[in-house]
């Protein structure tokens, strides 16, 4: 796409009032495609091609908006003078990268694994890898915070200063898609660098980019393989840890890794009140036994 940041802006102005259509596989309205055979859903995901971003973050914006979190100044320059990480309070934070090619830069979110490990330490199930795709929490949670440490993407945040702690990160705008909707951040990109659709259709048209235009793209697509696959995948002119992704993952998901040690976890949860509930009964009956022998004599 010939347009650069600076284009951009002067385009569309630092308020980027109008938006443009950010998919080029998927149309307004979005119904998630059945796999064959049996009728399950497919994953949905996104594919970020950092070649196309011109660091807008017309995607942080939309985000908050949509979500109900503090809305950015996406004209401060400042920003972009450091990596920043997601946050309780920004579910998706677009970083600039110096590289060999120069400038680029890179979306950050949830990546929404295939078999997340996240999902995996829940001891409560309060996350959850719905069947299209996204990964979502949910208020029952007690937190332990495990899916925090369990996260190779370093995503899930604790409300630490908040009276009600809730875990905050990227949702795949869950609640949009049972709309039939995108996600805001998708709509919302004025460079299609953000592609919505089906994992299969993005790796697909992943592909195809790397092999149509031969020399642009790294030939890798990185989140077809990574930690098992993960909803959101990327297209790179640059190695991937140049842009901030982590290449010492390997293909093994996360949950493979402690599969033992979470089966087990139910049911320690289960015998370990009862153990309690046992010793305090017996250490109970001694008191009482003591106190008996004790007005015996």
């Amino acid at each position: 796409m010939g347009i650069d940041r600076r284009t951009f802006l002067k385009r569309l102005g630092v308020g980027v009032a109008g938006i443009a259509p950010g998919s080029l596989l998927s149309p307004g309205k979005v119904q998630a495609k059945e796999a064959a055979p049996g009728g399950t859903k497919e994953f949905m995901g996104v594919l970020v091609d950092t070649t196309r971003c011109v660091g807008c973050r017309s995607c942080e914006m939309a985000c908050a908006d949509s979500h109900g979190l503090p809305v950015p100044d996406i004209g401060d320059t400042a920003a972009l003078e450091k990596v920043r990480p997601t946050s309780e309070t920004q579910w998706t934070v677009v970083n600039r990268f110096n590289t060999a090619k120069g400038d680029v830069y890179a979306k950050k979110q949830c990546m929404h694994c295939n078999q997340p490990g996240c999902v995996s330490a829940c001891l409560v199930k309060a996350m959850e890898k719905r069947k299209d795709g996204p990964v979502t929490w949910d208020a029952n949670c007690m937190g332990c915070r495990f899916c925090m440490i369990s996260c190779p993407f370093d995503i899930p945040k604790f409300e630490y200063d908040s009276a009600v702690p809730k875990i905050q990160k990227c949702s795949l705008c869950w609640e949009r898609l049972q709309k039939g909707e995108k996600p805001a951040c998708v709509e919302a990109c004025p460079g299609e660098a953000l592609t919505f659709g089906t994992r299969r259709e993005l790796i697909v048209e992943g592909n195809r980019r790397i092999y149509g235009e031969q020399g642009k793209y790294i030939p890798h697509i990185y989140g077809e393989h990574e930690v098992g696959g993960t909803g959101y995948l990327y297209l790179s002119a640059v190695p991937f840890d140049q842009i901030g992704l982590r290449t010492d993952l390997g293909a093994t998901p996360y949950p493979e890794f402690s599969k033992g040690f979470l089966y087990s976890v139910p049911i320690v949860l289960l015998l370990w009140p009862a153990f309690l509930i046992g010793v305090n009964t017996l250490t109970g009956r001694k008191n009482d036994v003591r106190r008996a022998q004790g007005g015996q004599q």
